[in-house]
């Protein structure tokens, strides 16, 4: 899929489909007159008929076009209103999803004519390429019939001028929603397939031809080696082997790197603590967090810039069995600190402060770990925001800024030091669960007993990472945040 700015006018241009943008009771804005006007009025016509009323949402593929070689498309943008920041993402999928099942190649249209408070050109540019990759995808790998092949393939986009700076926008959605896909997939994939040992073979398929990028993989015995029992002891029921995947990539000489951590559960029963039979399929989605980076890593192979970023990936799989951990069991993590396992399916801290502990040694500028780790941030955020915490406020506002500009909104939580009591144990330096009042602040509680030593956030993305009911499938979600914040960084 190709994206191109240009300034060549959209009634010059050469394509099988130009879009008309046509607001509240049929309004036309200046785009939408001059393709009016080359059509020889054929999309006044069709608004006199009141077949078309411009409401949001709205799409009608005209047969022809009149004198306009190709056909038009009208899109609805409603009243001046209703358009806003997450109205634009829904605009864009309905966009497309009138073309994309049928024969049209190629796209051109001005996004002039959609006026969005407080947002450019580049900003609109950006989230047209990711939504426009995200809205063709199509997980058919593991059907006995794949899907139709889509013939759309290049959207060319008018621009007055500076075209230079909108192309790098373009260029930087169709990047994000590139890594999304890759996230998706990965989290879309069934536990049989995506275990641990395939995540590390996935990040080995993404260094080919990656120069810039450098990876470690670590099994169970160097993990053992090192210490990381808390992560082993989430591993110890299951016949699939644990992996620890570092991708290091290169982009800035020297500088200190920011380090991300995904949580990469490739499926949770919940341990001996089993969870329920109803839904539990779903649980091949508590790898979200791991796939989140590698989607991002992916992005940063197209996009390479000018900045060091460590990807980490602690992968298991959690099952119950004879050798299983049991509630009440203790183990040594990494950092030498003792932890009573109260609860096997609070299983991903334990995988996750071993990693958080052995990224240390990389001196990070950020630390910014990934992880479906909470039911309780469903029902406190539902499926709209990921949870945030974090040790540094500054460090928070950034990345809270990033999700409102990429459109994939966090939500700040308070990590004080009167929930750090909840964790107390009489027979460990901690619990891994602190009961049910505050359970996304709790597990970030216990995450940040390991993360004193650098600036620090959490992620809980347990209500963002995929959809279930007739939509399920993972989001891709939250890497458009984390591609904005990274690339913040590199400007």
């Amino acid at each position: 899929m190709s994206f191109n700015a240009t300034t060549q006018a959209l009634t010059e241009l050469s394509a099988d489909c130009r879009i008309a943008f046509v607001g509240a009771d049929a309004a036309l804005g200046n785009n939408a007159q001059q393709l009016d006007k080359a059509s020889g009025g054929a999309i006044s016509r069709i608004l006199e008929l009141g077949d078309f009323s411009g409401k949001f949402g709205q799409t009608q593929l005209l047969p022809e076009a009149g004198e306009l070689k190709g056909r038009v498309l009208l899109v609805g943008t409603g009243k001046p209103e209703e358009l806003k920041d997450g109205k634009f993402r829904t605009l864009i999928k309905n966009l497309i999803s009138a073309v994309k099942d049928t024969k049209i190649a190629t796209l051109a249209l001005s996004l002039e004519d959609v006026e969005i408070k407080g947002r450019d050109l580049n900003w609109k540019a950006r989230l047209l390429a990711e939504n426009t990759v995200t809205t063709l995808y199509v997980f058919d790998q593991l059907k006995s019939k794949q899907a139709d092949p889509v013939a759309l393939n290049s959207i060319t986009l008018f621009v007055p001028g500076a075209e230079g700076a909108v192309q790098k926008a373009l260029d930087t959605g169709a990047a994000t929603g590139e890594g999304m896909n890759v996230t998706r997939t990965l989290g879309n994939l069934p536990g049989n397939i995506c275990t641990p040992v395939y995540l590390a073979e996935q990040a080995e398929e993404l260094a080919k031809d990656f120069d810039e990028l450098s990876l470690t993989i670590l099994d169970e015995n160097q993990m053992a080696e090192l210490g990381m029992n808390s992560l082993l002891s989430v591993a110890k029921g299951s016949v699939e082997a644990p992996r620890l995947v570092v991708m290091e990539y290169k982009g800035n000489g020297d500088a200190k790197p920011h380090v991300l951590v995904g949580k990469g559960v490739t499926f949770d029963t919940g341990g001996i603590s089993l969870k329920p039979g109803e839904g539990m399929d779903e649980m091949k989605f508590d790898m979200c967090g791991a796939a989140s980076v590698m989607g991002t890593m992916a992005m940063l192979k197209q996009l390479k810039p000018k900045l060091n970023v460590i990807g980490v990936v602690a992968a298991v799989e959690n099952m119950p069995a004879g050798n299983a951990s049991k509630p009440g069991d203790i183990v040594t993590t990494m950092s030498g600190k003792t932890v009573e396992i109260l609860n096997t399916d609070a299983e991903g801290r334990l995988v996750l402060c071993d990693a958080l502990t052995y990224i240390g040694k990389y001196n990070p500028e950020t630390v910014v770990d990934i992880a479906t780790l909470t039911g309780a941030c469903i029902i406190g955020l539902g499926h709209h925001a990921s949870g945030l915490l974090a040790n540094d406020d500054e460090l928070a506002a950034e990345l809270l800024e990033a999700g409102i500009d990429a459109n994939d909104k966090a939500w700040h939580l308070p990590l004080w030091a009167e929930y750090q009591q909840q964790l107390d144990s009489n027979f460990a330096d901690m619990a891994n669960i602190g009961g049910r009042p505050a359970g996304t602040i709790t597990a970030a509680c216990f995450l940040s007993r390991f993360t004193e030593d650098y600036r620090w956030a959490h992620l809980d993305i347990a209500g963002t990472a995929w959809h279930s009911g007739k939509e399920k499938g993972a989001t891709g979600r939250p890497v458009p945040l984390l591609t904005q914040y990274l690339l913040s960084k590199a400007e």
